[in-house]
Parts: C-alpha cells; sequence; structure tokens
C-alpha cells in the first residue's frame, strides 16, 4: 500500500484534525488504503512505533472530496465529538465549484434522499419513501470559474453525497463528479474513476474540544489540482 502524507491542521491529547487528499477512502476493510490506517501510522511514529493505536472517526469525507476531517484519540472524545455530529453543534463548510450558474446567487436546498442499497450512491426521493431523510444545505455564489458558479456551502444536515447529489440533480453537479452528471474531469491522468478528485473541499470546521470544551476552528488550504486548474482564483478573495 502506497504511504499517504499527512497534513495535519490541528492535534491535541484528544483529536487531531487533517486535510484530506483525493482518492482515498476515509476509512476501509484491511488491506484496503484508508486515511484512518495513515493516521495511525503517522501517530505511531510519533510514539515510538507504538502499534496500539486507538482512533475514533466521528465523521467521513467521500473519497474524492479533500479538506479537514476530525479524528479521535480515545472513545470518551469519539462519542463527544459524534454527540456534537448528532446534535448539529458541528459546524461545517465546503467550498464547491459547480458546472453552469444557478439562478440564485444564494439560497438553500431542501430536498428528501436516501442511499440506493448495495450500490455507491444517493438519489432524491420522495418525503413519503420509507427511507427517505431530509437533506438541507445553504450556499451562496461567491465567484466564478471558466466551467460555472463557485460556491461557498454550509451543511445543515449531513447525508451521503449530500452536496454532490443536490446540485447534481439540479443539472449543476460538482465539476469533476461523473457519479452525478458532471462531464469536466478534474484530472484525466489518473485512469481509476474512484481515484479521480472533484472540485469540492471541506473548508472550514468547527467544533468543541471533547474534554476542555473550548471552540476549535480549523480551515483547510485547498489542494494543489485547484490552483492548477485555476479553481483558487475563483476564491482568493476568502482565503
Amino acid at each position: 500500500m502506497t504511504s499517504v502524507s499527512i497534513e495535519v491542521l490541528h492535534e491535541c491529547g484528544a483529536c487531531l484534525v487533517v486535510n484530506k487528499p483525493s482518492g482515498i477512502l476515509t476509512q476501509g476493510p484491511p488491506h484496503v488504503p484508508a486515511l484512518d490506517k495513515e493516521v495511525r501510522r503517522y501517530l505511531a511514529a510519533k510514539e515510538n512505533g507504538d502499534r496500539s493505536i486507538y482512533l475514533g472517526v466521528p465523521h467521513r469525507l467521500d473519497r474524492p472530496v479533500t479538506g479537514a476531517i476530525v479524528f479521535a484519540r480515545h472513545a470518551r472524545a469519539t462519542r463527544r465529538i459524534t454527540e456534537q455530529f448528532q446534535a448539529r453543534m458541528v459546524r461545517k463548510i465546503y467550498w464547491a465549484c459547480i458546472e453552469g450558474h444557478l439562478k440564485q446567487a444564494q439560497g438553500v436546498l431542501r430536498d428528501f434522499m436516501r442511499k440506493v442499497p448495495e450500490e455507491p450512491r444517493a438519489e432524491i426521493v420522495g418525503p413519503d419513501h420509507p427511507d427517505a431523510r431530509p437533506a438541507t444545505l445553504n450556499y451562496r455564489v461567491i465567484g466564478r470559474t471558466a466551467w460555472g458558479d463557485a460556491l461557498e456551502i454550509e451543511l445543515e444536515t449531513g447525508r451521503m453525497h449530500q452536496i454532490r447529489l443536490q446540485f447534481g440533480s439540479r443539472g449543476h453537479p460538482v465539476l469533476g463528479d461523473s457519479a452525478y452528471g458532471s462531464t469536466i474531469p478534474l484530472d484525466e491522468t489518473t485512469v481509476d474513476l474512484r481515484l479521480r478528485p472533484i472540485a469540492l473541499h471541506a473548508r472550514f470546521l468547527s467544533y468543541l474540544q471533547p474534554m476542555t470544551y473550548e471552540l476549535i476552528q480549523v480551515t483547510a488550504p485547498l489542494p494543489a489540482i485547484w490552483q492548477r486548474t485555476g479553481l483558487s482564483a475563483a476564491f482568493a478573495r476568502l482565503s
């Protein structure tokens, strides 16, 4: 398994936040490359090769998505951060580039969605569907790229593939996201479509430190491919 360089954005005794690269699962089964394995390797190297590393995973980012993700160092921290996510106390802001231009410069998207059984995707369903779960996000247009709008998005709910599905279902897929309708690849050099990046980045994450309840606020730098493709220029005034 090829090792992934870990960019640590915040670290304390109870948790750490890293800047997830694209093309890697947050968590995976044995022998499958995953970010949690790389974080364990990073921590083991710091702690004199200790192999008994506990690592809690309170939330996840999709394989092609980049940005800030928090891991917990012990069970109590995992439980308390998970409770914050469940209570919607964690603030999550994403930056995204989509195809085309939205009719409104800012707004709220509300849908009902579900995970498609036995498939790695989600879909919009009616509110009466037995598997329907509400999905809400707020967005504002903050710039433009050669292909469409650049957005700042704040999630109210955290459903599987929520941002990708809600914009893709409206004809404005995230750039590079072929799973939800994008026809514009960000990186054609990567043959495996599952490993290709998309223009969705977890830019900002805030939560309460699970032991001291100090407010932790973390901003994740944009990945290099956003610079190479010119996407980062649309966010320059906010960087």
